[in-house]
């Protein structure tokens, strides 16, 4: 097992892999930029670097200052957290090259699963049905024009790099395919360095699940079950549970066999996710994020599992020590991502917390780096915590979260929570139709 970690991200992502290392008497290291010098997880840390200015780029993307840090610091590896270079295969070489574990899969799997095109292909060989599109990526107009009309409009091109919810737009007629094309190329290129353009059916009606895995890159692999993520503001998720309310059993058992198809095929190591679009009656492979991803604490919840602590032991080379029948879903999960915003405008609303006040009691849980005084700085994503309620059924679950959100209290800064409250009173999120 790993001695001393170095941990490459900020907020409450740093906070909550630093809380597993404490618990697994692995010394925690905390990477942070100036603007994060005060931050919770630099005061809880072991030890702390800081690694560059308070743009991502010259700090939590800064491949060369994150791998100095780690060797400064002995550090035996390093865990990426999710976002900045979590899914990067070329952080990853890095760290293998300079003898530093990557707490996350291997290089070949990023790069392959990272390639939106080729996770398509890999996901069809494994025996999981995909969404209609091209075949690869599309050469120019023509072409685009060709699937699209074989396909029906409208169609989303895809950046084949993409990711977060970027390099995606819509094309509803004809008309519109040769100044979309070119603006999707152009955004991918931007983004990822990459400007190439896949075509996709546009799936009305869709449920958004998916299924969290662990491999451990020799053949094993279980699955922790299903989260429903269909709840999505601009293609970023506001609202997560887990297990996915009105799934069909047959359906949801076929969706995760079909994720672990696909990780054992591919020989993955640690945790990851497997995302499908389904109408209630079949299912479509999406793409697979090769990282541990911010809802998976309600996973956690319901599967009674700490999968950081399973990417480190998987990381550090031990056996998966889970078989699938140890993995025992208990009750219902849901979580709210609270995000510092303007509630009118839903613009990121940076600025100091002056007041915090959080919830808890029976079946509640908050991950969150805030704190009276904490900066909330303009550079980065404007997440700032998830509130997460556990019921005996979904039910009990939602009342937990509406006392949740009616207990939270942030001053200072703008946050979404009474938008949130709004949402989860709707009878559309409590008949779990929304979609």
């Amino acid at each position: 097992m790993f001695g001393r970690v170095l941990i490459a991200n900020r907020g409450e992502a740093a906070l909550r892999v630093l809380r597993t290392c404490r618990e697994m008497d692995v010394s925690a290291v905390v990477a942070h930029s100036e603007a994060d010098r005060n931050s919770l997880a630099v005061r809880l840390a072991d030890e702390r670097v800081c690694i560059g200015p308070p743009d991502p780029a010259r700090s939590y993307l800064n491949t060369g200052a994150i791998l100095s840090a780690a060797q400064a610091f002995r550090c035996d590896a390093v865990h990426p957290g999710y976002g900045f270079l979590s899914e990067s295969p070329d952080f990853a070489r890095a760290c293998v090259e300079a003898g530093i574990g990557f707490v996350g899969p291997s290089v070949d799997c990023l790069r392959l699963m990272g390639d939106k095109i080729e996770a398509r292909r890999t996901a069809a060989r494994a025996g999981s049905p995909v969404i209609p599109g091209s075949d690869g990526a599309v050469a120019g107009t023509a072409q685009a024009l060709e699937t699209a009309g074989d396909l029906g409009y409208p169609v989303l091109l895809k950046a084949a790099s993409g990711g977060g919810g970027r390099g995606i737009r819509r094309v509803d007629r004809a008309s519109d395919m040769e100044r979309e094309l070119a603006e999707a190329r152009a955004e991918a290129k931007a983004c990822f360095g990459d400007d190439r353009v896949y075509v996709e059916a546009l799936l009305s009606g869709m449920r958004h699940v998916e299924v969290q895995i662990l491999g451990d890159g020799r053949g094993r692999a279980v699955h922790l079950y299903e989260r429903d993520c269909s709840l999505q503001r601009r293609r970023q998720k506001l609202v997560e549970e887990a297990p996915a309310a009105l799934i069909d059993p047959d359906l949801g058992r076929d969706m995760r066999l079909a994720a672990v198809r696909l990780a054992r095929d591919i020989g993955y190591s640690g945790a990851g996710t497997v995302e499908f679009l389904t109408d209630g009656r079949a299912f479509y492979f999406m793409e697979m994020n090769t990282r541990l991803q911010v809802e998976h604490t309600v996973t956690e919840m319901v599967a009674n599992v700490d999968i950081v602590r399973e990417q480190l032991l998987l990381a550090s080379g031990n056996d998966l020590g889970l078989a699938q029948e140890d993995v025992v879903l208990c009750g219902h999960a849901v979580e709210c991502r609270i995000n510092a915003e303007d509630p009118a405008t839903q613009a990121p609303c940076p600025g100091t917390v002056s007041g915090l006040s959080l919830p808890g009691g029976p079946g509640v849980r908050v991950d969150t780096a805030l704190f009276p005084g904490a900066e909330v700085p303009v550079w980065y994503d404007s997440l700032v915590a998830k509130i997460i309620t556990l019921g005996r059924d979904r039910d009990q679950a939602v009342q937990r979260m509406r006392r949740a959100l009616a207990e939270t209290v942030v001053s200072g800064v703008a946050t979404n929570v009474q938008a949130q409250r709004r949402l989860i009173d709707e009878d559309a999120f409590r008949s779990s139709t929304v979609c």
